[in-house]
């Protein structure tokens, strides 16, 4: 059965290089959300 395994490998290697791309996604938009609540902050305390 090794187009069985094959396949199963190319499957495991998809998902794993799915699940770095989704960490990566996740870690830019936690980083911009506090660059954006910064910027607000930083607006809120010197509007006057």
């Amino acid at each position: 059965m090794p187009a069985e395994d094959d396949l199963e490998r190319r499957r495991l290697d998809q998902e794993t290089k799915d699940e770095r791309k989704m960490w990566w996604w996740l870690g830019y938009f936690l980083f911009g959300i506090h660059i954006v609540a910064f910027v607000m902050i930083y607006a809120v305390t010197h509007a006057k």
